[in-house]
């Protein structure tokens, strides 16, 4: 059947403000190098994939520094280096 079909291959979407994205990429490079817990991360989103498998995990990694981010701002805490529940679910709340 036609409609079943999935691709793999699915564009990334360039909604948002160009600058900003470069310099978040910048931040999860630069914290992926850094931190384990998102050189770990990274390195599993880059082995799920055979196409652009950097862009695709350094997008990830991003979107997971911002959730961080947004939830230690949410909650009005430091980032500790500790293994916390500060990533902010959106949807949930």
């Amino acid at each position: 059947d036609s409609g079943d079909f999935t691709s793999e291959d699915n564009k990334m979407s360039k909604a948002g403000n160009p600058y900003l994205r470069c310099y978040l990429g910048e931040a999860a490079n630069s914290v992926r190098k850094h931190i384990p817990e998102y050189a770990d991360f990274y390195a599993r989103k880059y082995a799920e994939v055979t196409k652009h498998q950097h862009k695709r995990a350094l997008a990830l990694t991003s979107r997971k520094l911002v959730r961080l981010v947004f939830g230690l701002l949410v909650k009005n805490q430091l980032y500790t280096g500790e293994k916390l529940d500060t990533e902010y679910n959106i949807e949930s709340n």
